[in-house]
């Protein structure tokens, strides 16, 4: 067995063994709002494909964690969560505070233009994560 698929097995073994629930894994994405309004006005398309770019970096560099391959053995369960950043510069600070905290993630840089689009974090459990995107509401 994968040596991160059986940490996965074991970590959820244990909790059911607890009387615990599983884990509940969830992807969080953080977008920018800005880029669907003037001066950039990118349509809707274009924006759903910066946060599929990033989710799927995000779930690649991070494949062998034992909660990434949780979440990818029940395709049919799997949570995202889409939330905004105004701009650039939050979530240019979102990106600094996680890399700080040791929360892996990926920010996504649309190229050629070099342009900050989204943030993906790997699948956490929210209670790990919470605290460092209360201030992000869905995105709309």
């Amino acid at each position: 067995m994968h040596r991160g698929v059986g940490l996965a097995f074991q970590l959820n073994r244990k909790m059911a063994a607890s009387g615990g629930e599983p884990q509940i894994l969830v992807q969080y994405l953080v977008l920018r709002k800005d880029l669907s309004q003037a001066p950039f006005s990118w349509p809707a398309g274009a924006l759903v494909a910066q946060a599929c770019h990033a989710a799927t970096a995000a779930l690649h560099l991070h494949r062998d964690h034992p909660h990434t391959t949780a979440y990818l053995r029940e395709l049919e369960r799997m949570r995202k969560v889409v939330l905004e950043a105004p701009d650039e510069t939050t979530l240019k600070l979102l990106a600094e505070t996680l890399q700080q905290k040791n929360i892996d993630h990926k920010l996504w840089m649309e190229q050629p233009e070099n342009i900050p689009t989204c943030i993906a974090l790997r699948p956490y459990p929210k209670e790990e994560v919470s605290q460092y995107l209360k201030k992000f509401r869905l995105f709309k």
